[in-house]
């Protein structure tokens, strides 16, 4: 399925972070997000000590779920039917 976009992206809550990302969907529909950079790929010391402080604050562990997160698949699952919609009614 061909599409008429590079890149398409949308910003949401994050409460596995307890943070605003944004979700990257690319036109082979591999998709990312900004908090897997930000809080497992090279997390800065302020990083890590604001993690720890939320999760006390919450009285939880905070834990970004990776690529693989079901946030990033929902959204990516969003754009492929929205596509097929579109297809099909052309």
């Amino acid at each position: 399925m061909m599409v008429d976009w590079q890149v398409t992206a949308t910003t949401i809550y994050c409460d596995a972070v307890d943070d605003y990302v944004t979700i990257v969907v690319y036109k082979d529909w591999t998709a990312g997000c900004s908090g897997y950079k930000q809080y497992v790929g090279n997390p800065t010391k302020t990083t890590v000590k604001m993690l720890k402080q939320r999760s006390k604050r919450l009285g939880r562990q905070l834990k970004c779920e990776g690529p693989l997160d079901y946030r990033v698949a929902a959204y990516r699952d969003k754009l492929i039917a929205e596509e097929e919609a579109t297809a099909k009614s052309q």
